[in-house]
């Protein structure tokens, strides 16, 4: 599914059911010794779709660490992301050299939980939401919280800061099929300083693409 979304130079691989045979890379296994069973196969099971998805950019199957607030830690000259969530893992990779930084994010297609999307949201966007969400079938809400995920996950490698919910203005493109599907584009607007610590153009706004299907939303930038 993510490759949908995904533009040619970016390698992905996924899993939507976890093999019960698969295991840990050797060098990863103190990262998890102590987690919970649900943990040790999301993060099983992401960094698995990553080494398929080196494989594909004709890279060797090495361990990925875990840096600084949970990022991962990709070998030289690659940029990517990880996602999972209930019943999904994947990957997206690329060389830098093509692309400055990738971001995907993965959630199940359902409302927000109660309170949570004033905390997640500007005004704006919640005026969007009264707007458009009455007449569609899709989970708005939970597109602008997944929207928001992948902005931060393509904002993090580029500048080492935090970015909040509040600092990004997502809009959406919204072009639903009549099966209950969904597809379009998203544009976050950084309402915060974009200096970045790899010397490149200041960051000022992402564009990115995502699809509603089989239960799951998913979304994803992909920085040139």
């Amino acid at each position: 599914m993510i490759e949908k979304i995904l533009p040619a130079g970016v390698a992905s691989a996924e899993l939507l059911a976890y093999p019960e045979e698969l295991k840990p890379h050797p060098a990863e296994e103190h990262l998890i010794a102590k987690s919970v069973e649900k943990r040790r196969r999301d993060f099983i099971g992401a960094r698995h779709c990553a080494r398929l998805a080196l494989a594909e950019l004709g890279e060797p199957p090495v361990p990925i660490g875990k840096g600084e607030r949970g990022a991962p830690i990709w070998p030289r000259g690659i940029v990517g992301s990880l996602t999972h969530t209930e019943g999904y893992r994947a990957a997206a990779l690329a060389h830098k050299l093509r692309f400055r930084s990738v971001g995907i994010d993965a959630e199940p297609h359902g409302p927000l939980p109660e309170g949570v999307l004033d905390s997640v949201s500007l005004p704006p966007e919640r005026e969007w939401l009264n707007t458009a969400s009455p007449v569609t079938a899709l989970h708005l809400d939970r597109l602008l919280f997944c929207a928001k995920e992948a902005t931060y996950k393509t904002w993090w490698p580029l500048t080492s800061r935090w970015l909040g919910f509040e600092d990004a203005h997502i809009t959406f493109t919204v072009d639903e099929s009549s099966d209950g599907a969904g597809t379009g584009t998203f544009r976050s607007e950084l309402l915060v300083p974009g200096q970045t610590n790899d010397g490149g153009t200041p960051l000022a706004s992402f564009d990115g693409r995502w699809m509603i299907g089989d239960g799951l939303i998913l979304t994803a930038i992909v920085l040139g």
